[in-house]
């Protein structure tokens, strides 16, 4: 790759979870973890369920406890006696569409109404829409009633009336089902060893492995998806995957979740996490805190991209954060940085869902060639069109950003940047897109009535 300008490409690497860091904004290369043929290597082992023996602890803690407190509701009632699979498929079916966007003690009545009137697919792929709309009418989003109907008519014209056997096959094959509901319907309704991801089992996993990365994000949902298929049960997958929802929905809550109450606290790093917070925090009131908190163990970044960055402790002064990063700078390239080459472009500040996080960003002009050393520290060069289609953090867009202000490419404030063109570090303000909750007011306890 020949000589480029400052801005012609970014920098970026596996992050790992630090405190307050330095990171190269606007420089020539990219450091991260790669793969063979350049793809991101895999994430950490601290985000995913790689112990056997943590797994089967886990699965049967889960089990136990869904068996002990699981909500009687209809539609479990029918998957566990009704002897016919494509009657048992279907009721697990019209259960799980109608649970799309509604709750559960609204849904019940419908249900019960529902399947009373069309107790099989044969039945409602006779009745005429007026009527199902007209059963529907209260639970809001009548394509999903109209969608139900299409695929059961399908099922009976094309089909033969068997329901398909797979999650694979029912997604394929039955319109208006995704891939939650046809691992809903597979692993209750015939057995299949598939996962399922919901809103739910969502919130439970991140908070199990202490996952502080945008759960919308496409990277991060296919990471999940792959954790509850390593995750469920082979021997009890629908009671497993049902179990997963029921601990999110009646325990690990979006605000003041039940903890003492989990059966598998004792798994949850998220947990960990708060109450190694709250022991720094007792440190400081005790005056006896650490010189830099060891944040490095929460894994915030792990298989994303970053620009190269070095964690500093706060007390370190801009001169010395520069010489801090140069020594970083120089062993990764292999050549020396000069005192003046470093630029100072902004502070930029960001909140996982656990910790806040603040980057002290530079950029750093290279010419020439600067072949990168895979071997000790697995890195790649990106073009800018190349860093935005990148598995990238929230954070680091905002580092780009700052950098793209501060040249001024842009008309406008970045988001995310803490100070003004010019203005020295510490002063200013931030602004951030929206605002999210710490773990420790996710899971403070309800106040008392």
């Amino acid at each position: 790759m020949g000589p480029l300008r400052a801005a012609a490409a970014r920098g970026l690497r596996r992050g790992g979870g630090r405190g307050r860091g330095a990171a190269p904004g606007a420089g020539k290369g990219s450091k991260g973890s790669a793969a063979p043929g350049g793809r991101p290597a895999p994430p950490a082992a601290l985000h995913l369920f790689g112990d056997p023996a943590e797994v089967e602890a886990l699965r049967g803690r889960l089990l136990a406890w869904y068996d002990r407190s699981k909500r009687d509701l209809p539609w479990r009632a029918l998957a566990v006696t009704e002897p016919d699979v494509n009657r048992r498929a279907y009721a697990v079916w019209v259960s799980e569409i109608m649970l799309q966007q509604t709750q559960v003690a609204t849904v019940i009545e419908y249900y019960n109404r529902w399947m009373q009137k069309w107790p099989t697919l044969q039945a409602l792929a006779e009745a005429s829409l007026e009527e199902v709309n007209e059963l529907w009418a209260g639970l809001g989003y009548y394509s999903r009633g109209k969608r139900l109907q299409e695929a059961a008519r399908k099922v009976v014209s094309e089909l033969a009336g068997q329901m398909p056997r797979t999650a694979e096959e029912l997604q394929k094959l039955l319109p208006g089902v995704g891939r939650y509901t046809a691992g809903a319907i597979a692993s209750i309704s015939y057995g299949q060893a598939t996962g399922v991801v919901d809103g739910n089992v969502i919130r439970v996993l991140c908070r199990l492995r202490c996952i502080g990365a945008d759960p919308s994000s496409p990277a991060v949902i296919d990471r999940l998806w792959a954790m509850a298929n390593a995750l469920v049960d082979r021997s009890r997958p629908g009671d497993f995957n049902q179990a997963l929802m029921e601990l999110g929905a009646t325990v690990c809550t979006p605000k003041a979740p039940l903890c003492g109450e989990c059966p598998v606290k004792q798994h949850c790093r998220a947990r960990l996490r708060v109450e190694k917070e709250l022991a720094l925090a007792s440190q400081k009131l005790l005056g006896k805190l650490p010189p830099v908190p060891d944040v490095e163990d929460c894994g915030l970044l792990a298989g994303l991209w970053e620009f190269p960055s070095v964690p500093l402790a706060p007390s370190l002064q801009q001169e010395q954060q520069m010489e801090v990063l140069r020594d970083h700078l120089q062993a990764w390239t292999g050549q020396p940085v000069a005192a003046g080459s470093l630029r100072f472009m902004g502070e930029v500040v960001h909140v996982f869902s656990h910790i806040h996080q603040t980057y002290v960003v530079y950029s750093l002009p290279l010419d020439g060639d600067v072949t990168l050393d895979l071997a000790s520290s697995p890195s790649r060069w990106v073009t800018e069109e190349e860093f935005r289609a990148s598995a990238v953090s929230t954070a680091m867009k905002k580092v780009l950003k700052a950098c793209e202000w501060q040249r001024g490419e842009e008309s406008g404030p970045a988001k995310g940047s803490k100070r003004k063109r010019g203005a020295k570090p510490g002063a200013g303000g931030s602004t951030r897109p929206g605002t999210q909750l710490s773990l420790r007011a996710f899971l403070r306890a309800p106040n008392p009535p």
